[in-house]
């Protein structure tokens, strides 16, 4: 009896040291105490630290994509893949990286600019104003943007470096006479007569005068030729001829009259790059001049560092099954840009509360020349104290620049990254990559790529470091974007 006795009551007391640790586990969660449980139940990314470090070395995809339609190799301007990188094979420097950010937040305030419609700078008044003067990686009054394809522009072709923007509608590149000024670009500035297929457009054509509504400044006219001008949100501009080329995207990818700005007054900070090649919502740009060839399709997978290659494809290039798509938000229904409905983010595995119209007040869109995504105020201190409480473990560090949520890796091997996700109307979601959780600028410095918006009535905005190793397609017909993971 005293046996059973002593039985009945150390299987108590082990019943109730197993509900305290239950209980106790679920406490230290909630806290922020990053337990080994916790990150067994969360399964986080495992991370070497060495893996996050900018590399010197270009790695590139194995194999590009394969198929039908046009397809060109993606690099990022400041790595080592990329012929206009003016640091060789050195690194970027802290400074360079905080001037990288710094350039962010300049386009950012762009976008909020243009979709709060607010006036832009009062001492920018485009082709009028320069007309004594005159004869992307950047987006349309937005800023510096990071991605670069090549392609053949003119008969015979001259092959130019642009800077892709889902954010701009009119393509351009600097041209011969620089009747004020251009910048030093690292191919030969593009010359138009010595192609037989150039041609400026008339000012009375239709699409001078659909030039406001695309660039936000009124076109010029000299001697009946039609003149463009568009700013940048860091002050880069571009003023020249409206034009129209021959366009090769690959040997067997030809787009004839393809309507372009022919730059000579330029200044910015565009990096060596010839110009930008704009892929917005609007129809100057190249989504739709291509869209009988194309179906106005197109997708990229970014680079997944600096140090590696993506691509950009037009039409299909694989089952649209295999991607997971959303509608456009109609919010962004009567502008350039991409908007998306985001719905909820979770953290760790677990969905946060934040309430359905933190997110529709002011909306998202989804840009690739904008670096870190920008969130509503309050979605943004939800994600950041759902982190730090899973990371609590680890050593915190200064802010920097915009990122205010810094880790200190110093003599740390490897590190539990907590699992992020974004959701979409439709049920899609989006697990960002690990490469596109943390921003690592050095060993000691590691931060959150994520950031605040100022106000919660600024439009958020999806970053392209979260859209890293994701193939994200644009089908522009049907009005829709689509996401498909590890593409390259």
């Amino acid at each position: 009896m005293a046996i059973n006795t002593i039985t009945s009551s150390i299987f108590l007391l082990l019943c109730l040291f197993l509900v305290c640790s239950f209980v106790c586990q679920g406490y230290a969660l909630e806290e922020g105490k990053d337990t080994a449980d916790t990150r067994h139940r969360y399964r986080p990314h495992i991370v070497k630290i060495s893996s996050l470090l900018a590399s010197n070395v270009c790695n590139p995809i194995t194999e590009a994509p394969h198929h039908k339609k046009a397809t060109l190799k993606v690099v990022h301007k400041h790595g080592p893949c990329s012929h206009l990188n003016q640091l060789g094979d050195q690194k970027m420097s802290a400074s360079d990286e905080i001037k990288l950010l710094e350039q962010d937040q300049l386009r950012v305030n762009s976008i909020h600019s243009q979709l709060s419609k607010r006036s832009g700078d009062p001492g920018f008044r485009g082709p009028k104003s320069t007309k004594s003067a005159i004869p992307v990686r950047s987006g349309q009054t937005i800023g510096s943007g990071n991605y670069i394809v090549t392609v053949g522009l003119g008969t015979p072709k001259k092959q130019l470096s642009l800077v892709l923007d889902t954010g701009s509608a009119l393509s351009w590149t600097q041209c011969e006479p620089c009747v004020r000024y251009c910048y030093a670009q690292k191919e030969p500035i593009f010359k138009p007569l010595e192609s037989t297929s150039y041609a400026n457009v008339s000012c009375a054509s239709e699409l001078c005068n659909a030039l406001e509504s695309t660039t936000g400044v009124s076109p010029g006219c000299i001697t009946s030729t039609c003149e463009y001008g568009v700013q940048y949100g860091d002050n880069s501009y571009s003023v020249g001829y409206l034009s129209k080329e021959r366009l090769t995207l690959t040997s067997s990818d030809v787009i004839e009259n393809f309507y372009f700005g022919c730059g000579q007054n330029n200044r910015g900070l565009f990096r060596g790059a010839a110009g930008l090649l704009g892929l917005s919502r609007d129809r100057l740009s190249l989504i739709f001049q291509s869209g009988k060839k194309y179906g106005r399709y197109f997708s990229y997978c970014l680079p997944s560092s600096r140090s590696s290659t993506g691509f950009l494809s037009f039409g299909y290039r694989r089952p649209r099954k295999a991607f997971k798509f959303t509608p456009l938000s109609s919010l962004t229904k009567d502008t350039q840009f991409y908007g998306l409905d985001m719905t909820g983010i979770s953290v760790g595995g677990k969905t946060l509360p934040i309430t359905a119209s933190v997110f529709s007040k002011a909306g998202t869109v989804i840009d690739s020349g904008t670096v870190i995504t920008r969130l509503p105020p309050k979605a943004y201190d939800a994600v950041r104290k759902a982190f730090r409480q899973l990371m609590s473990d680890y050593k915190a560090a200064q802010s920097y620049s915009i990122l205010d949520t810094c880790y200190d890796f110093t003599g740390v091997e490897s590190v539990f990254v907590p699992k992020i996700s974004f959701f979409f109307s439709g049920g899609v979601e989006v697990e960002v990559d690990v490469s596109g959780i943390i921003y690592a600028v050095s060993q000691s410095q590691v931060c959150l790529a994520l950031a605040g918006n100022g106000d919660d009535s600024d439009v958020g905005i999806f970053g392209n470091f979260q859209h890293l190793k994701w193939e994200v397609a644009y089908d522009v017909g049907k009005e829709r974007v689509g996401f498909s993971p590890s593409a390259c």
